[in-house]
């Protein structure tokens, strides 16, 4: 029986933010701190100390995902997991990933803080690439344990530099030996993460309760011409790849309005090649990221590229392909973990409303294993993944202090 609040520290909530955030910080206060790097090195070490200062247990997995466990009082209770992720994008913000791994933390710290004893063990754990932009996919570490992504493959992906996942693992001393997946199935996953988006801004709320997140596509399209002189080629003779990437994106972008209300479309990616001002572009290589809470509308977006690809190909006299690198279903999150959020936000009357992600998560994966939910909290002007992301720190203070309390909510409910 849960009685009485948590209370969560903000103080040393704001200095362990700040400690992590100097990590990998930017000038323009961002974070540029790349999964597997040595400033992910230096993170990690400092989360592991973290964890071994409060005495709870720790293991790493053979792609990196880092675990401590704090015990309950039922040794054959299944626990309770929460936390994020420690990488960031290139030059991205201090508050995605990283603020959800710290709220996991101040809730252990908390829960000590009171002498909690929670029926259940609580688990935290920082998951590995989480943001895909050093090696691909994204949701790496999550992915692996959930057994959506198969371990020896993601151990050989490479980045644009050759080195393999295996390696850079090796490089930072993260390469762990215990078995990959849940040892037991958790009761639940609880994760915070800022909501990269501007609802609950408008809205005026402090807390989200996350129903679900969009499904997601990322298509990778090469298109080949023939490089030629800028000067003397006649326009009728040119097979431009530049020409027909450009119908393509333009297309890709009003895609969005065609098929639905909540789908969004991202050309994030673009090479051209040889990348010289006076000669025509032979090829160019662009991704594609396609998104809708329906995972039809994604699917039926996916061939509405193609189509429009082969259209513009053909008009430019040049030739395609089209990759598939990475598909995701929608997630609904479980009704358990919801009313558990919300009962916390409740309890310490912080405004909320429910709603669904637009943004990728771990949680995504780990709803595959086990009961899971999110808390977001508010991102001003809905800015993320670059360096003026932020979120008002009461904000913070509001959404770990529920976070912390639903944490303690699932770790003391039945069967």
């Amino acid at each position: 029986m849960v009685t009485g609040m948590v209370d969560i520290d903000p103080d040393r909530l704001r200095a362990a933010f700040d400690d992590y955030s100097a990590i990998g910080a930017t000038d323009d206060d961002g974070l540029h701190r790349l999964t597997l790097s040595a400033d992910d090195q230096r993170v990690r070490d400092e989360f592991v100390s973290d964890l071994e200062d409060l005495g709870v247990s720790v293991r790493v997995d053979p792609v990196g995902n880092v675990f401590g466990r704090r015990e309950g009082t039922d040794a054959d209770a299944a626990p309770v997991l929460v936390g994020s992720h420690l990488d960031s994008q290139p030059y991205g913000g201090r508050y995605d990933g990283q603020l959800g791994v710290l709220a996991a933390l101040e809730t252990l710290r908390a829960l000590d803080d009171h002498d909690v004893e929670t029926t259940r063990p609580v688990e935290i754990v920082d998951w590995t690439n989480e943001e895909g932009s050093r090696f691909k996919p994204a949701l790496m570490g999550s992915g692996v344990y959930a057994g959506a992504h198969d371990l020896d493959t993601v151990l050989e992906t490479t980045d644009d530099q050759g080195t393999t996942v295996a390696e850079a693992l090796e490089e930072i001393g993260y390469r762990g030996d215990e078995p990959v997946g849940p040892t037991e199935r958790p009761d639940s996953y609880l994760e915070l993460h800022v909501e990269q988006g501007p609802f609950l801004e408008e809205h005026g709320n402090a807390v989200g309760v996350v129903d679900g997140i969009l499904g997601m596509a990322w298509l990778e399209v090469t298109i080949t011409g023939d490089s030629d002189h800028a000067g003397p080629t006649p326009m009728h003779t040119r097979s431009d790849a530049l020409v027909a990437a450009a119908d393509v994106v333009t297309a890709v972008r009003r895609l969005s309005t065609r098929l639905g209300d909540d789908v969004v479309t991202t050309v994030g990616e673009l090479s051209v090649e040889p990348d010289s001002i006076n000669v025509i572009p032979s090829e160019v290589t662009f991704t594609v990221d396609l998104r809708s809470y329906d995972d039809a509308t994604v699917d039926e977006g996916v061939a509405a590229v193609e189509a429009e690809l082969a259209a513009a190909c053909e008009r430019e006299g040049v030739d395609y392909s089209l990759e598939k690198i990475w598909q995701i279903p929608h997630t609904e999150f479980s009704p358990g973990v919801r009313d558990a959020v919300e009962d916390a936000a409740s309890e310490a009357d912080r405004s909320f409303e429910r709603m669904v992600g637009g943004a990728g998560h771990d949680a995504s994966y780990v709803n595959d294993v086990t009961d899971a939910g999110m808390v977001f909290v508010p991102s001003v002007d809905g800015k993320t993944h670059n360096e003026a992301e932020f979120t008002e720190w009461e904000d913070v203070v509001a959404g770990v202090e529920v976070f912390a309390n639903a944490t303690r909510r699932l770790a003391e409910r039945d069967e």
